[in-house]
């Protein structure tokens, strides 16, 4: 019998904890005893999940509370690679970008890192020498929004499991391996376009790539016989777009949240009433900015 812990927010707190300790003893610090308490807001009143990265939040949360009990001096670097090797550790798959949102805070431009690259060095080195080298194919950038662009956040009521679903897409790979090349190339072309439109500052040209994402990732499932787009977040999108939006999926879709580009044309009071008519949650949430030495 296998057990599938990665949907268990305790088992990230149990790795955090784990390797944040071992690069405290690196360091010659001596251990202590402590006690931990963690309170989370990203779950609703009856305990299902968003799906705004809840994991990754509280591995975090729990590697950035360790080091500041142990007096070591952090970096949004050194928490980012901690809190990435805790959460791939447990949940085996994914970008690790919901890792460097709540790390870094604001809207960023990010590219993941090499995944066997990160294998083999933990299998063959220290865990402060794996932090302290660079990490292959790993890009964070800060971005500077447009003055009057508006994220807007709908829950559909329905979690999704991200973990399950990459597993989904993993196995697919090998059969699928040209349209999935096909399918990185164009997505990184719409992400380097939805860039250029934060630095020039050019709100219709984010919300195009947005669409053009929407699609891509349609696509995508279609090819791979899998859910990301729900009819509920279908919905959530039409809405959005009915009122001069541009929407789409958050994170590996098949539930969970769509996220909307706004303007402030739009009327967002009249947005979220039709949201709600349609048993779309808005949820009252903004980009946070996070002041951390690099």
């Amino acid at each position: 019998m296998v057990i599938d812990n990665r949907d268990n927010p305790f088992e990230y707190i149990l790795s955090a904890i784990s390797y944040t300790e071992q690069y405290c003893i690196e360091q010659n610090i001596k251990m202590k005893v402590y006690d931990l308490h963690v309170n989370s807001d990203l779950d609703s009143a009856d305990g299902k999940k968003y799906g705004l990265g809840s994991s990754a939040a509280v591995t975090v949360a729990t590697v950035k509370a360790i080091l500041h009990f142990y007096g070591v001096k952090m970096s949004n670097e050194l928490v980012y690679k901690l809190s990435a090797i805790s959460h791939y550790s447990v949940q085996g798959n994914g970008s690790a970008g919901d890792i460097a949102a709540s790390v870094y805070g604001g809207w960023l431009a990010y590219q993941t890192f090499d995944k066997k690259w990160l294998q083999y060095e933990l299998a063959n080195k220290t865990l402060s020498d794996v932090v302290n080298e660079a990490w292959p194919g790993l890009k964070i950038e800060l971005l500077t929004p447009p003055h009057d662009m508006k994220l807007m956040i709908g829950w559909s009521q329905k979690p999704a499991s991200t973990s399950r679903l990459v597993d989904e897409t993993n196995a697919n790979k090998a059969a699928l391996n040209t349209e999935y090349k096909n399918f990185l190339a164009a997505s990184s072309e719409c992400v380097l376009k939805m860039i250029v439109g934060f630095k020039a500052k050019n709100i219709a040209l984010i919300k195009k790539q947005i669409r053009v994402n929407r699609h891509l990732l349609q696509h995508f499932a279609k090819i791979n016989q899998i859910a990301i787009e729900i009819p509920r977040l279908t919905q959530l999108i039409k809405i959005a777009e009915d009122f001069g939006g541009a929407a789409k999926t958050s994170g590996a879709g098949n539930g969970d949240c769509g996220i909307v580009i706004t303007d402030a044309d739009t009327d967002v009071d009249a947005l979220e009433n039709e949201w709600r008519r349609n048993g779309i949650l808005p949820l009252n949430f903004r980009v946070h900015q996070i002041s951390l030495a690099h």
